[in-house]
């Protein structure tokens, strides 16, 4: 077994531990099951559901089982930790194609296939949509101080706040995933619960709830929450989250957020979302104090992840997408992709039909909005900054068919170095 603790402790990603003497030796001792649950509110998970799903990655490789849990009981209700509001309920139909989404990506990251440690996914609706109301408040619901819920930071909060209380639904949250908890030791010898930090009264519910039903003794330990230096969430951008589904969030867009993190994030970055050994990244904060304009922290986070998140051939889309906004020539792209590159370029429709005989350049040019007479847009070709797909166009009389498309309708246009414009023929 490989130290797993010490790994975790330098990478800063252990917050709170419910018995700091004894998990560390304990986690050498022998392989372990340890789970995590993810809450199934969207068909994806996101960057910030990435750092726990790292988490039972690296307890794999450490030798130990990893219990991935989808809560699709528990996503009815809405968990109350860190929220200030109530949440909208989900239907049983979003739910199950929720589940099935993030199902399919944590094949990615876990190995549910190599032996005695293999990775189990699980989802808690499975368990407990057999419960009756009944059942569950003489099974559970008795072991279950209400003094000790409302001392809970995640129901005190919300009961101090004036402007939205917490229902019963919610309160009664803190119950499901305890039993969750219970569960997984009794069908699989889980004794570890991890979760962000905002799940500590969760966790040690849990662990009260195994010890007044079957007297076994289960331990937590948090991660910090996945947010900026000025306290903000990582992952969320002005045009939404971002999001490990491709057909949410482009590798091209993924890869950008992360080389744009700035450079009092990049470090934690690294150190929470790689695997890169201690020695590289400590190089690599060395080199971000020296030389900050290179941004290698940057660029090496957004190809670890991006790699990570889309394969080989996510990253090699990322990088050439890049490329081609910095001015590498554009082929054999589809629609998709250069609408994904250039989300933020005004575009302009125009029938088919003007390509079979030729649109002349200088009338593109005017229509993608680039130059605003055909005076003007002569005189960009005549200096040199007319391009087609990032090639020079340098003939006055130069025509544009369906040749010089770059995919299956559109053309990129530009103007001087950084001007762009689509034009998308149908």
């Amino acid at each position: 077994m490989s130290d797993i603790y010490s790994e975790l402790s330098w990478r800063g990603l252990i917050n709170q531990v419910t018995d700091e003497q004894h998990i560390p030796n304990w986690l050498k001792e022998g392989s372990r099951t340890a789970y995590v649950g993810f809450d199934p509110t969207a068909d994806s998970l996101h960057l910030g559901s990435l750092l726990p799903l790292l988490y039972l990655r690296r307890f794999q490789k450490a030798g130990h089982k990893p219990i991935a849990l989808v809560g699709g009981a528990t996503g009815m209700i809405g968990d109350p930790s860190g929220k200030s509001q109530e949440r909208n309920l989900l239907s049983v139909e979003q739910l199950e194609a929720n589940v099935e989404g993030m199902r399919n990506q944590m094949a990615r990251f876990l190995d549910f296939d190599c032996g005695d440690n293999s990775a189990v996914l699980v989802n808690n609706f499975d368990w407990m949509k057999d419960f009756s109301y009944l059942e569950f408040l003489r099974d559970i619901g008795k072991n279950f101080p209400v003094n000790v819920m409302l001392a809970k930071d995640s129901v005190k909060g919300r009961l101090e706040r004036t402007d939205s209380g917490l229902s019963y639904t919610e309160f009664s949250y803190m119950l499901l995933q305890a039993f969750d908890f219970v569960h997984l030791n009794q069908k699989y010898g889980c004794e570890l619960q991890i979760g962000g930090s905002d799940q500590w009264g969760n966790i040690t519910a849990g662990i009260d709830l195994g010890r007044r039903m079957h007297s076994v003794q289960l331990y937590g330990i948090t991660c910090p929450l996945l947010t900026k230096a000025d306290g903000t969430k990582m992952g969320k951008t002005e045009s939404g989250t971002v999001w490990l589904s491709p057909d949410r969030t482009s590798p091209y867009e993924f890869y950008q957020y992360l080389v744009r993190v700035a450079d009092e994030d990049a470090g934690m970055c690294l150190r929470f979302l790689t695997e890169l050994t201690q020695n590289e990244i400590a190089e690599l904060d060395k080199a971000r104090e020296e030389s900050p304009q290179q941004r290698d922290s940057q660029r090496r986070l957004a190809e670890e992840l991006t790699r990570l998140v889309h394969g080989e051939d996510g990253l090699a889309t990322a990088q050439r997408a890049t490329e081609i906004f910095f001015g590498a020539e554009i082929s054999d792209l589809n629609d998709a992709q250069l609408a994904s590159i250039f989300a933020d370029v005004p575009s302009n429709e125009l029938p088919r039909t003007q390509l079979s005989d030729g649109l002349p350049l200088i009338d593109a040019l005017v229509a993608s909005g680039l130059s605003k007479s055909k005076g003007e847009a002569r005189r960009t070709i005549q200096q040199g900054g007319a391009y087609v797909n990032n090639r020079r166009e340098t003939e006055i009389d130069a025509t544009l068919d369906e040749k010089k498309l770059a995919s299956e309708t559109t053309m990129v246009l530009r103007s001087g170095k950084r001007n762009y414009a689509l034009l998308r023929f149908v």
